[in-house]
């Protein structure tokens, strides 16, 4: 459900316009001058800015200009009875989308224009997707396990009740989240995702609330933050068992209130989102531990959902497998790659304890070393720093060469065993750092712990 902004000093032509949107199914406010539209702006988020040009205290053009500095995301329609070619030029100039003429025609004009202005708002948004090379695969090729996932995330995509999505690194759980968004009524406004084991707490409060000038040693303008940017549409915290105990506190009030501050300010703002979360942590063990709050957790599990682990929905990996190499073999300039069925087997029989992300990781890498247009199995689970020979000679525990040749599956070796073999090599590559290891070999942090527990490498 985008937001709109209306502007106008003549009362009859805003409630009017406000009426008209408000017939769409928009969320709209009005405002009398630029001034009061300014204040609106500041405190709360919105999609659409529709203002006339002459207005008392801060006419249409400050506003617009104001805006372009400050909330360049902000879609723009200016509307005046007094147009002339310099203010169109500059309002164009600005990136204004239209620019109309008071009268105006009809209801329906104005409704296609904000239409078409939401989605050129969309669209954009989509762009910066694609430029971020996020994942667009679709969240289930009919496998029975992710049916009932499918149908809960329909059911609940409608509504605007907050998300807990949970399960192994890598299941796509950010694929989930888009799906929501796409399916909702706020699919026209912004999807934003932070990540909240990427930063530290300091720099991730800053991301997720902004910050005022001088907030800090180096805040030398003020930035709005995450969830100010998401306004009108989907906010996405991934990873958010690893939030600071700290920052759970401030994010509750948030989630509680739906209002918070910028760092070093003392305005408040409106936290106008749709909340979805994830998390590969057990939640519920954190919080016996004392390192999730219970309040917290249970803002954020209003609506859980599983996503299963990609051994647990096998009739997804060939369709899924295929889509992914499309868009390896795209990267690569090598339109033409193709699985063949010797791999389909091997993909199916594999246990994938890095789920999708290990499947597109194992993926590229074959196609890397694949000499012509398939992709065979003999190259599928390659790895590089072993050899076949050095694989059938180590026992349990003997760590790989790291001489830069490759070990490949053959009939001596188990993918179980192969896989304890290439965390050894891993390790052993990166001096024990467990992160990078993990990085390596294309699964979670804590994936990793769990691997090198059960093959007691330790």
């Amino acid at each position: 459900m985008a937001r709109i902004l209306v502007t106008d000093d003549e009362e009859g032509i805003r409630e009017f316009i406000a009426e008209v949107l408000e017939d769409e199914g928009y969320d709209v406010e009005v405002a009398g001058d630029g001034e009061e539209a300014q204040g609106k702006l500041r405190r709360s988020g919105f999609s659409l800015v529709l203002t006339d040009l002459k207005m008392p205290r801060m006419d249409g053009m400050a506003l617009v200009r104001w805006l372009r500095s400050e909330q360049p995301e902000v879609e723009i329609v200016v509307m005046t009875a007094h147009g002339s070619v310099d203010s169109a030029v500059e309002a164009m100039k600005l990136g204004v989308y239209d620019y109309l003429q008071k009268p105006l025609s009809s209801p329906a004009e104005l409704r296609l224009i904000a239409e078409r202005a939401l989605e050129r708002r969309r669209l954009r948004a989509l762009r910066e997707v694609v430029s971020e090379g996020v994942d667009e695969t679709s969240l289930s090729f009919g496998a029975p396990a992710m049916r009932p996932v499918v149908a809960a995330l329909d059911k609940v995509a409608v509504t605007d009740a907050t998300v807990l999505l949970h399960g192994e690194s890598g299941t796509g759980k950010e694929v989930a989240a888009r799906a929501l968004h796409a399916a909702s009524r706020r699919r026209s406004g912004p999807f934003v995702a932070v990540n909240c084991a990427a930063l530290s707490p300091t720099l991730l409060e800053s991301e997720l609330f902004g910050h005022e000038k001088g907030a800090f040693t180096g805040a030398a303008a003020r930035r709005r933050g995450k969830i100010e940017l998401a306004a009108g549409g989907t906010f996405f915290l991934d990873e958010i068992g690893e939030l600071d105990l700290n920052l759970q506190a401030k994010l509750l009030r948030v989630l509680q209130e739906r209002e918070f501050e910028r760092v070093g300010g003392n305005q408040t703002l409106r936290a106008e989102v749709r909340w979805v979360a994830a998390t590969n942590c057990d939640l519920q063990q954190m919080m016996r531990e004392g390192r999730f709050r219970e309040d917290l957790y249970h803002r954020l599990s209003v609506f859980p959902v599983h996503l299963p682990p990609l051994r647990e929905r096998r009739e997804d990996i060939v369709p899924l497998a295929e889509r992914l190499l499309l868009r390896v073999a795209g990267d690569l300039g090598r339109p033409g790659l193709r699985l063949d069925p010797a791999s389909h087997a091997a993909l199916m029989n594999a246990d994938w304890p890095g789920n999708v992300r290990e499947l597109a990781n194992t993926l590229e890498r074959a196609a890397i070393l694949a000499d012509g247009d398939v992709v065979g199995s003999d190259v599928l689970f390659t790895l590089p720093g072993q050899t076949t020979s050095s694989v059938s000679s180590m026992g349990a525990g003997a760590v790989a060469p790291t001489n830069g040749s490759i070990v490949s599956l053959d009939e001596t070796h188990s993918l179980t065993e192969l896989e304890r073999l290439a965390i050894i090599a891993a390790l052993r590559r990166h001096d024990g750092n467990r992160r990078k290891a993990a990085e390596e070999l294309g699964i979670g942090l804590r994936t990793l712990y769990d691997k090198i527990k059960r093959y007691s490498l330790n």
